[in-house]
């Protein structure tokens, strides 16, 4: 058997958070005095974070390490309060590229925890996403992230518990969770609105349409990223093999050696320049077709912060 079709996921790479959040820093970089710092990596890929410490941004663990009066951005995860009140105590000048669909969870964490409703957020607890959200109410915050899990939960008044998501799951695991929680909490509340974002259920939609076309799915992002773990699980339970890999130089030939057809997707974190690679990767081997499959096209933009477009039109 020889590799001879490629097929392309679309939507797949960047989302409009993560968009968001490299170009605040690559516009703080511009506008303010350097150093710029960045707590925790910006989003989950050491080639986005690499090419940002390149133009002169300082990536650092701890506020503590951010000397007074610097400017500071909090990552595309979110932060807890406690991280908001000691950024305040050094005057550190912040701008925050949360992704606006993890601010949403925060105001729902906050909103839940003042009608002193029970939260259980499904989720990785070691995730930095969810370190950040739960950190909006500890008290009120269990997290579960499986159906075993939802056994172990104790909550004061089952008739005020609501349920909260991470915003990079899988749409199936959560289903299952979800299903477990409203049996043991009959009136559980749920938001208004999901809370797995637009573009990590486009990009499952999207595996799932492929993995019926092919022999293997290639995911490609970084080994801490949940939405690119989660795009591998999401083709494996639709039946078919997946690898995730972090380029292309991950790939062994023998990998392929029984696959026709390969399918190919990214991350939401993924820089489109390791997809093509990867592509030119399986076309040294055989590859002469290359397909692209599309489920949806996104046109989503989030805004930037104010303080950083009112500095733009100032500079």
């Amino acid at each position: 058997m020889a590799l001879t079709g490629l097929v392309l996921a679309k939507p797949r790479g960047f989302c409009a958070g993560v968009d968001r959040a490299i170009d605040i820093v690559e516009q703080a970089l511009e506008l303010f005095d350097k150093p710029v710092y960045v707590r925790k990596e910006i989003v989950h890929n050491r080639h986005v974070v690499e090419a940002l410490q390149e133009k002169g941004a300082v990536f650092v663990e701890a506020i503590s390490e951010i000397p007074a009066g610097a400017t500071a951005i909090f990552s595309a995860h979110g932060v807890a309060p406690s991280v908001w009140a000691e950024a305040e105590t050094k005057q550190l000048h912040i701008l925050d590229a949360t992704c606006p669909l993890v601010t949403k969870v925060h105001l729902e964490v906050q909103r839940y925890a003042k009608e002193n409703y029970s939260i259980i957020l499904i989720g990785h607890e070691d995730h930095d996403e969810v370190v950040g959200t739960r950190g909006e109410a500890p008290d009120r915050i269990q997290v579960v992230d499986s159906v075993d899990g939802v056994r172990d939960l104790s909550v004061s008044d089952p008739r005020k518990v609501v349920c909260l998501t991470q915003t990079t799951l899988s749409m199936d695991d959560t289903a299952d969770i979800m299903e477990a929680l409203r049996a043991r909490f009959p009136a559980m509340t749920l938001p208004a609105k999901d809370d797995i974002c637009y573009a990590t259920q486009n990009r499952q939609r999207a595996v799932k349409a492929m993995a019926k076309q092919v022999q293997l799915v290639l995911v490609i992002g970084a080994t801490n990223s949940s939405n690119s773990n989660r795009l591998r699980e999401v083709a494996e339970m639709a039946g078919v093999k997946a690898m995730l890999i972090q380029q292309a130089s991950d790939l062994d030939p023998a990998a392929l050696a029984d696959v026709t057809r390969v399918g190919v997707t990214a991350g939401a974190s993924t820089p489109e320049f390791l997809v093509q690679e990867v592509v030119a990767y399986c076309q040294r081997l055989g590859v002469a077709e290359v397909d692209d499959l599309t489920v949806t096209e996104e046109n989503v933009k989030f805004l930037l912060p104010a303080e950083l477009t009112k500095a733009k039109s100032e500079a």
